[in-house]
């Protein structure tokens, strides 16, 4: 394949995943299978994926910052919880055969997807925030778990954030998706050290996902805030139902 087409299309699938994983989240359900069609190995792949990971939540953040949406310390709390899991997530993803895991992920993928399903619709909204006490240390000790999760391979994890933090912590979904982003930018750049450091990443082909997904979370973000968490619900909605599809018909 040319240089300059897999460059585009690294850039436009990279501007949806960024789209899709600040609305809702599903976006590595699109760049880890275009990563691996590019002939990545799954595990190079999974580690090159976390680029686009880190840049595209950083730049959600600013983008739900320079809107004033926040949850500073609470965010940071989660984020250092979640990393220590992401670390171990991620070596277990590096140690993982490629066909062992390709079973796991698609394991996984069916499991994220009934969940969803099962849950998306009774999201709660306009309750009190419970972001200290013993919900504080729920959401830190669930986070560890989810880290977990991130680290290993992050597909889909950005509903599972959603639902967690919106039935427990009962932040609107603007404030859900301001420190999911905030969440996993930090979480994910320890995953990605890991990844780096046993040189499991093709550079050219992240950075170039990630110019892509930098745009479409910095757009996403600015846009939801201005339409509220009724753009977001629909948004989860349609996620939803392309990861439904993809998990019946694909492989």
């Amino acid at each position: 394949m040319e240089e300059y087409i897999q460059a585009v299309i690294l850039i436009v699938v990279g501007f949806f995943a960024g789209v899709i994983n600040t609305l809702a989240g599903g976006g590595s359900l699109f760049t880890l299978p275009v990563l691996i069609f590019l002939g990545l190995p799954p595990n190079i792949a999974n580690g090159t994926n976390r680029i686009a990971i880190v840049i595209q939540s950083l730049s959600g953040a600013l983008g739900y910052k320079s809107k004033g949406i926040s949850n500073f310390p609470f965010n940071i709390y989660l984020g250092i919880s979640a990393s220590i899991g992401a670390v171990i997530g991620a070596q277990i993803a590096i140690d993982l055969d490629g066909r062992l895991f390709n079973r796991i992920l698609a394991i996984i993928l069916i499991v994220v997807g009934g969940l969803i399903l099962m849950n998306a619709k009774n999201l709660t909204h306009k309750l009190p925030e419970r972001l200290t006490g013993k919900y504080l240390l729920f959401g830190i000790i669930g986070f560890f778990f989810i880290g977990i999760y991130g680290g290993f391979i992050n597909a889909g994890i950005g509903i599972v954030i959603m639902l967690f933090l919106n039935r427990i912590n009962r932040l609107s979904l603007v404030k859900t998706n301001a420190s999911k982003t905030a969440i996993v930018f930090i979480y994910s750049s320890l995953a990605l050290a890991v990844f780096a450091f046993n040189d499991a990443i093709n550079w050219k082909l992240g950075l170039l996902m990630a110019l892509g997904t930098s745009v479409g979370a910095w757009w996403a973000s600015r846009w939801s805030v201005k339409k509220g968490d009724q753009v977001i619900r629909w948004a989860m909605l349609i996620t939803i139902g392309i990861m439904a599809v993809k998990l019946w018909f694909f492989e």
